[in-house]
């Protein structure tokens, strides 16, 4: 029997043995490779882009002087890891610790694993799916003859059973509900590429989905009422899962196949994700999903150079001043 892509060494191309035994020079040296690839290494002004840049020797971490500007900056500024507290060597670590993680990581393990705290972690390991998502940011799927599956799965919400069976009730009624559970829609192409979204219902998705698919796609659904709208500018073909889980005419297993990953992660490793986070760790998961077959050191690449290109945190800068929730952090 032919040996799984993941199984074989071909799969294991970095590992974090190799990354905790850098030194710090050349831990320095693996992102500035990530970060200006096109220099190799050479420092770029990250405010007026001059490629001249001097050494500015003050304490561990390199510093360079722009030539055209004459401001300061580390390989760091302007990145998802500016104003950094630990070492590089232990960022290095816990994108290849995140990326090995084929159902995600939760916060806890990940701040054992690299000893810093819940908070830091759990920041740590927003950031990093903030990068994963920069790579979907805006793109679309399908087009002239592709096959397009979309299709919902119900997260949160959940209603605890009475203890005595007279005090039960039908958890299946809306008056019966908290009201917190969401629908997170897939959009994934045959081959392709994987889309996500949070709404409060399958039928709000519409619009999002008009918007993100190509004209002179096929798209697949299941039974859902609530993708009957899709007509109107697609060919749809359904199927109906009380009659079979796919035909020759219709099949939505590769969005099952996403929500499947999406399941495991929350129960087995999370265990509950808050409302406000579940479109970051559906984004995750969906990235996961699409690379599940590339080699690990591949994966590390992807997030760090992502992480080096994308400027600093939306929603997790200043966290530890925040006064809200996500989104309404102080800069």
């Amino acid at each position: 029997m032919a040996q799984h892509f993941l199984m074989s060494a071909a799969a294991r191309t970095i590992s974090l043995k190799a990354i905790l035994r850098l030194s710090d020079a050349d831990a320095w040296t693996m992102f500035r490779k990530l970060r200006w690839p096109e220099t190799d290494g050479a420092p770029v002004c990250p405010h007026c882009q001059c490629p001249i840049c001097y050494d500015v020797k003050r304490g561990a971490t390199p510093r360079y002087r722009c030539k055209a500007c004459r401001r300061d900056f580390s390989p760091t500024s302007g990145t998802l890891f500016a104003y950094h507290k630990l070492h590089i060597r232990d960022y290095m670590a816990a994108i290849v610790i995140f990326v090995n993680a084929v159902k995600g990581i939760s916060a806890l393990q990940l701040g054992r694993d690299l000893d810093v705290s819940y908070k830091a972690a759990f920041v740590l390991g927003h950031k990093l799916r903030e990068a994963m998502a920069t790579e979907m940011k805006g793109a679309t799927v399908g087009g002239a003859g592709a096959v397009v599956e979309v299709d919902g799965c119900h997260v949160g919400g959940h209603v605890r059973p009475e203890n005595r069976k007279e005090d039960r009730r039908d958890r299946r009624l809306a008056q019966n509900q908290t009201g917190k559970r969401e629908v997170v829609v897939a959009i994934r192409e045959r081959d392709g590429r994987t889309l996500t979204a949070v709404f409060k219902s399958e039928a709000s998705s519409v619009a999002f989905i008009k918007a993100r698919v190509e004209k002179g796609s096929t798209i697949h659904t299941d039974e859902g009422l609530g993708w009957e709208k899709l007509r109107a500018k697609f060919p749809v073909k359904v199927i109906n899962h009380s009659l079979a889980y796919s035909t020759d005419e219709a099949c939505t297993n590769q969005a099952e196949s996403f929500f499947s990953r999406l399941r495991r992660a929350e129960l087995g490793q999370h265990h509950h994700i808050s409302g406000i986070y579940l479109g970051r760790y559906a984004g995750e998961m969906a990235w996961r999903e699409d690379h599940r077959r590339k080699p690990n050191g591949t994966l590390f690449g992807l997030v760090a150079k992502r992480a080096g290109a994308m400027g600093q945190s939306v929603d997790f800068c200043g966290y530890w001043q925040r006064g809200g929730n996500v989104g309404k952090q102080k800069g």
